[in-house]
């Protein structure tokens, strides 16, 4: 597959119900399995494998390698400038940002940098509570909201807000409250994903310009 210019894809996939000893992890480098292998539930073991054995096969697809020789390394933090900023390629320019919860994974890939995130929506009295730390105008549209629509709401926020900071590679170094990503930002796109309900996924791409996204879901109907 071709990847061209201000095109973005995007994949989201459901985690198989399966034991880990059933996945096969042979493109898994070492870090990977120690990782992996570092949960105590099954359930984690198979999410987190399951995931990243998705996104070697992904970014093998539109690289040309083979997912097992893939290399990943870190860009530098543009808070501090250490070397734990947003996941790259070695070989490839590329970039891609990775994202899983409960039972979906979202990958996205684009010429430039990207960032996607999945969130469940949470209880009543964790939505109220968390949109405390957002943008005070984010904050005032959880709480414009009736109470059974908070949780959505917060977590498309949420989820806005994670993905936009994933393709800055700041993660939550950078203060929640200091953007509104109610709409686009400066210099980004962001876009609702259509995923599961009970769950809010976006994608971010630091693109001045209009993006085409092809959304992939791989998903039971």
């Amino acid at each position: 597959m071709q990847q061209s210019q201000n095109d973005v894809q995007v994949w989201a996939l459901r985690v198989p119900g399966v034991s880990s000893s059933s996945l096969d992890l042979s493109s898994l480098d070492e870090e990977e399995r120690r990782r992996m292998d570092a949960f105590v539930r099954d359930t984690d073991r198979v999410r987190y494998g399951f995931a990243h054995v998705a996104l070697r096969t992904i970014l093998a697809d539109l690289t040309g390698s083979a997912p097992a020789l893939l290399r990943f390394d870190r860009a530098s933090c543009p808070c501090c400038g250490g070397p734990h900023g947003r996941p790259v390629l070695t070989s490839s320019p590329l970039e891609f940002s990775l994202s899983y919860s409960r039972d979906l994974v979202v990958v996205g890939a684009a010429s430039d940098p990207v960032g996607v995130d999945v969130e469940p929506a949470p209880e009543l009295e964790v939505a109220e509570q968390l949109a405390k730390a957002l943008h005070p105008a984010e904050c005032e549209e959880v709480e414009a909201a009736l109470p059974e629509d908070r949780p959505a709401v917060f977590a498309r926020l949420w989820a806005r807000k994670e993905a936009y900071l994933k393709g800055l590679g700041t993660g939550l170094g950078r203060d929640a409250a200091a953007d509104d990503v109610r709409g686009d930002l400066p210099g980004w796109c962001l876009t609702d994903l259509p995923v599961d309900s009970g769950y809010a996924a976006a994608l971010a791409v630091g693109s001045p310009t209009p993006c085409t996204v092809g959304f992939h879901r791989v998903l039971p109907r």
